[in-house]
């Protein structure tokens, strides 16, 4: 197509391209890419902001986990721009009380150690099975040493001021890829399934034997998923043969 959007993956909590890299070398189109960031920002509302003002033209915009609520807020703020969102391993739940305390002690062990705050954290973001898997484990790790425990406060601040996504997704124009490994225990499964009712033109695909981590876990099934809900809206640009 032309004009075809580009599509911008956006990373969650204590993450970067490392993420998204894999499914984007996958997908067989050839849209423009751009890998988005989220340090040097203390609010869901900034995140989008900054990335919408480096991004240029329509836009896909893929989010994992806090990265999709930002993905959301793009849509907010620009729907003339985001003409497609494809939302991770995410939520649209407002702040729970019980979550503020958690999220308080992580950021204090980050400051503490970052391999105290990952030793609390990573066991429970990927599938059991994966956890001997040692290059997986290994990217999580370095991705989130990379990250350290500024942004992690940063972050973290900006999920406990973050925007009621479920009371946007109603009004949210384009269509919508819900995306969820099985056995993610942060951002279930069932999570999604309320999101899917939430939004207009909505799917939701299941990626077997993942857990939040399911674009990094199963990349291959990831941006398959991605590949045919994009060549259905016509949001994809094919390659030349």
């Amino acid at each position: 197509m032309s004009n075809a959007p580009t599509l911008v993956f956006i990373p969650g909590l204590l993450s970067d391209e490392t993420v998204w890299a894999p499914v984007a070398e996958r997908l067989p189109v050839a849209n423009p890419v751009h890998f988005a960031a989220v340090t040097g920002h203390r609010s869901i509302e900034a995140m989008a902001s900054a990335i919408l003002s480096d991004s240029a033209g329509p836009l896909v915009a893929a989010g994992h986990s806090m990265g999709a609520r930002v993905a959301i807020e793009m849509s907010r703020q620009a729907p003339g721009r985001v003409a497609g969102l494809i939302l991770a391993d995410t939520g649209h739940h407002p702040v729970r009380p019980e979550e503020v305390p958690n999220r308080h002690r992580r950021v204090a062990l980050g400051h503490r150690g970052m391999d105290l705050l990952l030793d609390d954290w990573l066991p429970g973001m990927v599938h059991p099975d994966r956890h001997g898997d040692t290059a997986l484990m290994n990217a999580l790790r370095e991705m989130g040493h990379r990250a350290g425990p500024h942004v992690h406060e940063d972050q973290i601040a900006a999920l406990l001021a973050r925007p009621d996504a479920g009371a946007c997704l109603p009004g949210l124009q384009g269509p919508k890829l819900l995306l969820v490994g099985r056995d993610d225990l942060w951002s279930p499964v069932g999570q999604h399934q309320e999101m899917l009712e939430l939004v207009s033109d909505g799917e939701l695909v299941v990626i077997d034997n993942a857990g939040h981590f399911a674009p990094l876990e199963r990349p291959d099934e990831t941006g398959s998923a991605i590949a045919g809900w994009l060549l259905r809206h016509g949001l994809a640009a094919l390659r030349k043969r």
